[in-house]
């Protein structure tokens, strides 16, 4: 299943059946609309059902974005109602497209791994499911008394490894990052900085860090551009793709494509 990114394809040869892949970075770097590219290029560019399991955002936000993302209308003016006619045309064009599409948003409150899986379950019977997204890791809950949150996130990482392998799909679970990078000069991201667990790098098959320059210094050089840096490929080698971060637009692309 193609990623959307040309240069992460082509390392990775896209998503694969079974593969758990966690995308981690510190909070408001654009985890959720890095999640929701890859949803887009699942559904809306080629057809293929996907599952949104969103923990944070509303099913309303996400499908805001998801229009501003396709139908490249600024975000702000969208939220404020300041667009233009052209706007508004291409905006409805999106819309049917967007509504047509396998994408599933599904924004339950407290949702558990055990309620994700069992919808999960009947989606690939029904809908032939090829991508779920969970959005975010550290937002999910239990639902029962546990011992410490690691053990809990410990297992939760486990039984993500798990779903991916039963149902035959990848399974992509966002997470947050500890303060680590933030704490660097160069502020990039490391394996060692996911939260809570070792347990969820070691499940992985594949681990992407986000990292924006330019989210800590204004005027950095590399304005406008954002690194997926593979820190852990299981079948692959590690590297860093350097994609283009257009956020007012809800949305990363691959650099050359604008």
């Amino acid at each position: 299943m193609p990623t959307g990114f040309a240069d992460l394809d082509q390392v990775t040869n896209g998503l694969h059946p079974g593969q758990m892949v966690v995308v981690a970075a510190r909070p408001g770097l654009g985890k959720s609309t890095l999640g929701l590219d890859f949803a887009r290029s699942c559904s809306i560019k080629n057809g293929m059902t996907s599952a949104f399991f969103s923990l944070e955002m509303s099913k309303s936000a996400i499908v805001m974005r998801l229009l501003s993302a396709e139908a490249r209308i600024r975000l702000a003016d969208m939220r404020a109602g300041r667009m233009s006619d052209e706007d508004w045309t291409r905006m409805a064009r999106r819309m049917s497209e967007i509504s047509e599409a396998p994408l599933y948003i599904d924004d339950s409150p407290n949702l558990t791994l055990m309620e994700i899986r069992a919808k999960a379950r009947r989606m690939k019977q029904r809908y032939d499911l090829k991508l779920i997204i969970l959005d975010y890791l550290q937002l999910m809950t239990s639902g029962r008394k546990v011992e410490s949150r690691q053990q809990e996130v410990s297992e939760f990482s486990r039984q993500i490894k798990l779903l991916a392998k039963e149902l035959e799909v990848p399974v992509m679970a966002m997470s947050q990052l500890n303060r680590g990078p933030e704490q660097r000069t160069d502020k990039r991201p490391m394996l060692s900085d996911l939260r809570e667990s070792g347990s969820i790098e070691q499940d992985a098959d594949m681990v992407v860090l986000l990292h924006r320059p330019d989210a800590f210094e204004q005027d950095d050089p590399r304005a406008g551009e954002a690194d997926l840096i593979l820190a852990k490929h299981r079948n692959g080698p590690t590297t860093t793709i350097t994609v283009a971060h257009q956020l007012h637009y809800s949305r990363f692309s691959d650099l050359t494509h604008g």
